[in-house]
């Protein structure tokens, strides 16, 4: 009997829709849900073959490819990733990074560069831990706590996928379900569409089941998820993440891969 798929999906309420009875579409794969930054070491280290990963973990890995147009991105404020600072945006000298995804890091080390010039002093926000409980100047915040971010402690705030929509005027792509090498799962794709289809038809069941695990009224996370969240990998997103990719290379963050590159071209003349 053959082994079943692994599949690693993201634990944030922003992936319900990618994953809405998942189970059904792809019977022969076992899906677990962990933070992004885990998923991509799991997958890097062969424990997963499938994985929602950070779209900053697809450039690391030129062997890895995207097997699906399903994709967590925005094209505008995305609500779930903020930077918080105690000065003016342009004094930040510290900053403490959620550890739960990569990408969101990297676009905040990004947007600073870009817009201030700045390359702050970088700190580890463990886990779990609150944003009152680092004295740096400025604290990146993803994922579901970052939608109701502390306020008495900071004097403004970032909405990152405002911020790189207004610097770029392209979309931003967040994550995709990308697999590793060697590993067939040619049939995923068409599953990985059917979930997010029956999702998108579902968002009211979603958020009213969703909403209040993360202190969301159902009107406040359907809006989220509707007006906030982008699930496509069109051709917008496609140009975003290059861009993105170009970026992060420069600053260092990935190694320069001409492979990744052309991949991400190639998706965009084939849509």
């Amino acid at each position: 009997m053959a082994s079943k798929l692994r599949i690693g999906a993201v634990s944030y309420l922003n992936t319900k829709p990618l994953v809405y009875r998942l189970d059904e579409f792809a019977p022969d794969a076992e899906v677990t849900f962990d933070l992004p930054s885990r998923l991509a070491d799991d997958l890097a280290s062969g424990q997963l073959d499938v994985a929602l990963i950070p779209s900053i973990e697809y450039f690391q890995q030129p062997s890895y490819s995207i097997i699906s147009d399903a994709c967590i991105a925005c094209r505008g404020p995305v609500l779930s990733v903020k930077l918080l600072t105690r000065v003016p945006f342009a004094e930040i000298t510290t900053l403490a990074l959620d550890e739960g995804s990569r990408t969101s890091i990297a676009l905040a080390r990004i947007l600073l560069q870009e817009r201030y010039g700045s390359a702050p002093e970088l700190e580890r926000l463990p886990i779990g831990s609150d944003a009152e409980a680092t004295s740096a100047d400025a604290v990146l915040l993803i994922g579901d706590r970052a939608i109701h971010p502390p306020t008495d402690a900071f004097i403004d705030e970032w909405d990152l996928g405002d911020q790189w929509y207004r610097w770029s005027e392209l979309s931003f792509v967040f994550a995709m379900w990308t697999a590793r090498a060697c590993v067939d799962v040619s049939h995923l794709s068409l599953a990985f569409e059917q979930a997010r289809t029956a999702g998108l038809e579902n968002l009211e069941k979603i958020a009213a089941e969703e909403g209040p695990k993360v202190g969301l009224e159902t009107t406040e996370c359907l809006s989220y998820l509707k007006e906030n969240l982008y699930f496509h990998l069109g051709p917008r997103e496609r140009k975003g993440l290059e861009l993105f990719r170009q970026h992060a290379t420069r600053l260092g963050m990935v190694q320069e891969a001409s492979s990744v590159a052309t991949s991400i071209l190639s998706m965009d003349r084939a849509t």
